[in-house]
């Protein structure tokens, strides 16, 4: 009703007020973005038909074009999206109405599956809200959104994951709670596919505490169904997340998903009944919302179970069904790949045509000015011979001095160069001397005592057994205390076990002794790296939760090692306090952070600090390998 309310004040307001023209406009347009924001796309449009008659300048055919572009690509009306996005006169846009367009365009293209173009428009647009970090969150959100689905699709796992955590970090710059459990679900969906199911679980159940209840949210149950039903062979529990996600809320091609998986459940126990009459209902959902691959599955799904029945005119039907979808399906692929091919082509050659235009009006000007420059050459020409003169006098003493400061800054970069290698011999001094203190407790004085344990031995029968037994007690208790001593003194030392076993053996200690719980998420690590690379990126781990324990008040800190092809990324998340992180400077970085910070540069790696009050903090790492 309100929105019906709203349509109709807002067209008294147009039809009464007939001579301020941008009052007008302005109070539509407002109306018309509104509506949208309430999905109310057909009195949007009604709105948007009074707007046409404003199409008289750059920016209102920009929104009024726009407008129905929005209108049809919620209609899934590709063709009409593509009308009027050419409709737009791009020459004269603002700088944010001309990246809104080129996101517009990545998206259309991305709905007719041409990927390669819906990328370049991407990145078009993200130079635009890159430049200024302090806004603009959402749209950059939404711009890594569609460039880690197009990455996902093509299997580029490396930039799939690279721009998902970027969707993740701008969503939480956000602070948009769908924006941050959608971010969620697609990294479970990640290390699902990489076999990494708890982890998997773990983005899972994250995604579920930010999602509100809705269509989303079940399409989460029916994500964790499928992992509890593929990866852990769990039929009880899939079934009771398929069932949570069963309801008026979902989407019919979520519903056809859950019957499909259900299904299988009902063929593993032999229940072919059953299991057809979940594929039936799957096939009519899937139709009213369609999805070609989840039908394709469901027609190859039916022909077995008839086949297994012996119905074999049933199974020849769906087996005819399912090739000829699965034809469709591969002709599509090949059509958008030449339609890919196509526009990549005309954005060439308008970019051309624009350039050649561009050019040829540059020529004009330049031929113009070339008159009026021309007159004055002869008048500056004697005032430039003197300038030049006078330049080159100040551009030797110019030289002179940067010469001098070449050597300054050469001096500074010794001496940085040898403050870091004291550090680094510093570490590598202390390494080795807890290494040779835990090697003479353990071998010197440890294979010492031991001898004097077997002499006390001979003096049994010497003594008296009272005397003997206290003496011995004694012998035992200062031998475990040296062996203690040894172990602990050679703690540090990870060249056996390897630098994942040791963070793992760090964060399993900590939680066990401490009021937090610090996780390990490993990825590509199979591999051991430099000991004394491993050596020195455990101490910069080992120190910053230490920082962690001592300063953040965290219940939850979780260590991520992922090793790409030739670089180690080191992210470090807790829950903690946080911290303002413009109070830490080159000359105030406290937390041990100058420690940290020399050694990653000593590795020539990089260091971001993100921290938020009370909403905790993530530390990145990028080491190259």
């Amino acid at each position: 009703m309100s929105k019906n309310i709203l349509v109709f004040f807002t067209l008294i307001i147009f039809s009464s007020i007939t001579k301020a023209q941008d009052l007008n406009f302005q109070v539509l347009n407002d109306s018309i973005q509104s509506l949208f924001g309430s999905r109310d796309f057909h009195s949007a449009k009604i709105l948007n038909d009074k707007l046409v008659s404003f199409k008289d300048s750059d920016e209102s055919n920009y929104w009024v074009n726009k407008n129905y572009f929005i209108y049809y690509y919620k209609n899934k009306n590709l063709d009409s999206c593509s009308y009027y996005i050419k409709q737009i006169n791009t020459d004269k846009l603002s700088n944010q109405n001309l990246n809104n367009y080129y996101y517009d365009l990545a998206y259309l293209f991305k709905s007719k599956n041409q990927l390669d173009s819906s990328a370049l428009y991407f990145n078009k647009s993200l130079r635009y809200f890159e430049k200024d970090t302090s806004q603009y969150s959402a749209y950059r959100a939404r711009i890594y959104a569609g460039l880690y689905s197009i990455y996902r699709q093509i299997s580029d796992n490396q930039r799939h994951l690279h721009f998902l955590k970027k969707y993740l970090k701008e969503s939480k710059k956000s602070d948009n709670s769908y924006y941050i459990a959608t971010a969620y679900n697609n990294l479970a969906l990640y290390y699902q596919e990489e076999d990494n199911t708890k982890v998997a679980l773990n983005y899972f159940q994250k995604a579920l505490n930010k999602f509100q209840d809705g269509a989303t949210k079940n399409r989460v149950y029916q994500n964790i169904g499928t992992l509890y039903l593929d990866a852990f062979k769990n039929q009880d529990s899939a079934l009771y997340y398929f069932n949570k996600a069963k309801n008026n809320n979902s989407s019919n091609r979520t519903l056809a998903h859950i019957d499909y998986y259900i299904s299988k459940i009902h063929k593993s126990k032999s229940s072919h009944l059953e299991e057809n009459i979940l594929l039936i209902n799957a096939l009519r959902l899937i139709k009213t919302d369609p999805y070609e691959p989840l039908e394709r599955d469901i027609y190859l799904a039916l022909a077995d179970n008839y086949q297994v029945q012996n119905d074999f005119k049933n199974a020849f039907k769906y087996y005819s069904e399912y090739h000829n979808i699965n034809e469709t399906i591969k002709e599509k692929s090949i059509v958008e790949k030449i339609e890919d091919i196509q526009t990549k082509y005309d954005t060439e050659k308008k970019e051309k045509e624009n350039l050649l235009l561009k050019t040829n009006i540059e020529k004009e000007q330049q031929q113009k000015r070339g008159l009026l420059i021309g007159s004055l050459i002869i008048l500056l020409f004697g005032s430039i011979t003197a300038f030049l003169i006078q330049k080159n006098t100040r551009k030797k003493q110019k030289l002179a001095e940067q010469e001098k400061t070449l050597e300054t800054q050469k001096l500074a970069t010794v001496l940085k160069e040898q403050e870091l290698k004291s550090i680094d011999a510093m570490i590598e001094g202390q390494e080795k001397e807890r290494q040779r203190i835990a090697n003479d407790l353990h071998d010197d004085l440890g294979g010492l005592m031991a001898t004097v344990k077997l002499h006390f031995n001979v003096l049994k029968d010497k003594q008296t057994p009272e005397l003997f037994d206290k003496t011995n007690n004694l012998l035992d208790e200062a031998y475990n205390k040296i062996r203690g001593i040894a172990h602990a003194k050679n703690s540090g030392v990870i060249a056996k076990q390897g630098l994942l076993k040791a963070v793992q053996n760090m964060a399993n200690k900590i939680s066990v002794s401490n009021k937090i719980t610090v996780d390990v998420i490993d990825h590509g690590l199979e591999n051991r790296l430099k000991n004394s690379l491993e050596l020195t990126i455990f101490r910069i781990i080992q120190e910053l939760i230490t920082n962690v324990i001592k300063h953040a008040d965290a219940t939850e800190a979780i260590i991520h090692l992922t090793n790409h092809e030739d670089t180690l990324n080191i992210m470090i998340e807790d829950n903690g306090k946080g911290f303002n992180v413009r109070q830490i400077t080159t000359k105030n970085k406290g937390m041990g952070i100058s420690s940290i910070d020399k050694r990653v540069e000593h590795l020539n790696g990089n260091m971001t600090i993100e921290s938020e009050r009370n909403k905790g903090t993530t530390i990145i790492i990028d080491i190259p390998t």
